[in-house]
């Protein structure tokens, strides 16, 4: 598994957000967003999607896990009201993983992450979110991309 090191910048983020186990569920907080982001013209061919898992699912009662279906936005951005949430990703040095946008090379994946990570010279930084990113030319040609935060 290839690793590409990568800095994110800090960005604003417009995200609806999930409790409960993770699995189907986010697939359908995922088409909320997107629905919402084709009504309100932010979807186009730069597009950048985020699906933010908050909780570690071994530390964290199911019911209790987060997660946010989220676009990034441009900085000066402004949204009138509205039912999605207003956010921003604090950014910094991730270890990306590009994959075939397939459930299959999703599972394989993460189990091959964190002992590629391990293997290497990163540790994984705790304190902020796993990201899984999908940038609209990516997609097109059916990839997208883990983000693990590091050290």
């Amino acid at each position: 598994m290839n690793i590409k090191i990568e800095t994110i910048s800090p960005s604003t983020i417009a995200y609806y957000r999930r409790y409960g186990a993770y699995g189907v569920e986010n697939i359908e907080t995922m088409e909320k967003l997107k629905s919402w982001a084709t009504t309100n013209n932010y979807m186009d061919e730069n597009s950048i999607i985020l699906g933010i898992a908050h909780d570690n699912v071994q530390l964290t009662k199911p019911e209790n896990c987060r997660y946010d279906a989220c676009i990034v936005l441009g900085n000066n951005t402004v949204i009138g009201n509205d039912t999605i949430t207003i956010g921003k990703i604090s950014g910094g040095k991730y270890a990306v993983f590009t994959i075939e946008h397939t459930a299959s090379a999703m599972q394989k994946a993460w189990s091959e992450i964190f002992p590629t990570i391990s293997k290497s010279k990163y540790e994984v930084d705790y304190n902020r979110p796993i990201m899984e990113r999908y940038i609209a030319k990516l997609v097109a040609n059916h990839y997208c991309e883990i983000c693990v935060p590091i050290l």
